[in-house]
């Protein structure tokens, strides 16, 4: 399962990042460079990202496989998600969907941790 590094490892990566960059802040002052900073984000940004991605591509390829079994089960009306079904063989691709969607929350929270340290000096 591709997903569950996206559904816990990501947003514990966005809140590291932000204790991580926090006590970088006093020697990034003291030597008036934010390469540091920089760094911390884009490795965090990257870690988030590709776990992102690993848990898209299991929705994708679990989207796929239970499209295929299921077909003459459905109802003539398609769902996007059986979530709240009692067919087990359907929850991984829920569970596959909440890691895309925490992974993605979790790429905009590290973006937007990025982004002072862009703008702002380390000294404010």
């Amino acid at each position: 399962m591709l997903s569950w590094p996206a559904l816990l490892l990501a947003p514990l990566i966005a809140l590291s990042q932000l204790s991580i960059a926090y006590s970088l802040v006093s020697p990034a002052c003291a030597s008036q460079d934010r390469s540091s900073l920089h760094a911390v984000a884009a490795v965090s940004l990257l870690l988030v990202l590709a776990m992102t991605l690993l848990a898209w591509h299991d929705w994708r390829r679990r989207g796929r496989t239970a499209g295929e079994s299921t077909d003459a089960q459905r109802s003539p009306a398609p769902t996007v998600t059986h979530a709240d079904s009692a067919e087990a063989h359907e929850r991984p691709h829920f569970v596959a969907q909440i890691a895309v969607v925490v992974g993605a929350l979790s790429t905009l929270v590290s973006i937007a941790l990025w982004l002072p340290v862009w703008v702002l000096s380390p000294c404010y």
